[in-house]
C-alpha cells in the first residue's frame, strides 16, 4: 500500500468502526425503552399492548383494547412476555395470566393459573413479547 494513502485508509476504517458502534448503542437504547401491558376483564375480554415507550402508554393502550367494563391491567413487562389463558369450554370460567422473560414460561404460568381456578380445558387466548423479549 502506498505510504500516502495508508493513513487515510486507517482513518476511514476507524470512522466506520465508530459509526457502527454508535449505531449499535442507539439500537440498544431504543429497545431498552420498550414496554408492554396486559389487561384482562370478565369472560375472556383482554387487551394487549407492546413495544411502547413507557409503562403508562402501554397500560393506556391495553385498557383501550379491552372491551369490558371490568378490565384492569394485570401485567406490565419490559424485555419480556405475557400471556393469558382461558377455559376453552367456558370463557367466563377460570382464567390465568403470566409474565416472564421468555414466552414459554409466561404461557406455562398462565395455564397453571387457569387450571388453579378450576378450569378444565385451558388454552392460551393471547400472548406477546415486547422488544425481542
Amino acid at each position: 500500500m502506498n505510504k500516502v494513502y495508508a493513513p487515510v485508509v486507517r482513518a476511514l476504517v476507524v470512522v466506520a468502526l465508530l459509526a457502527a458502534t454508535a449505531t449499535a448503542m442507539l439500537v440498544t437504547v431504543r429497545t431498552a425503552r420498550a414496554a408492554g401491558a396486559l389487561a384482562i376483564g370478565a369472560c375472556g375480554a383482554y387487551g394487549s399492548a407492546f413495544d411502547f415507550r413507557n409503562d403508562a402508554q402501554a397500560r393506556k393502550s391495553a385498557l383501550a383494547k379491552c372491551k369490558n367494563s371490568s378490565c384492569r391491567v394485570v401485567a406490565t413487562v419490559k424485555h419480556g412476555c405475557a400471556a393469558l389463558a382461558v377455559d376453552y369450554a367456558n370463557a367466563c370460567g377460570g382464567h390465568g395470566w403470566g409474565k416472564s422473560a421468555r414466552l414459554g414460561a409466561a404461557e406455562n404460568e398462565a395455564l397453571r393459573g387457569c387450571y388453579r381456578e378450576g378450569a378444565k380445558e385451558c388454552v392460551i387466548r393471547t400472548f406477546f413479547c415486547d422488544a425481542k423479549g
